[in-house]
């Protein structure tokens, strides 16, 4: 259930509670007992910040997600695939 925050435009008396969705928004302020409470938007307590924490986070051994899943390549952080070519015709010439 969130959690919602309440003024009250007469007193400005703040207070936070727990409510389903469902419920009705709260009038009457616990503090001076009028009808004067107003609802309050609020940013959430958390923030997911970073490229990429959903690839590495909570995995073991070499799992990906399905998109970089394919035998041979890997995902760079581009999105492109880089195939495995094996060694280089530059070091056979020699």
């Amino acid at each position: 259930m969130p959690i919602y925050e309440y003024e009250c435009q007469s007193c400005g008396h703040n207070l936070e509670t727990i409510q389903k969705l469902s419920d009705a928004p709260l009038k009457d302020c616990p503090a001076c007992d009028k009808p004067a409470l107003s609802k309050l938007i609020s940013r959430a307590g958390f923030r997911l910040k970073g490229g990429g924490w959903y690839e590495t986070d909570f995995k073991s051994g070499n799992k990906r997600n399905v998109a970089g899943s394919d035998a041979g390549t890997s995902t760079a952080t581009g999105g492109d695939k880089i195939a495995d070519s094996g060694p280089s015709k530059a070091a056979d010439a020699g």
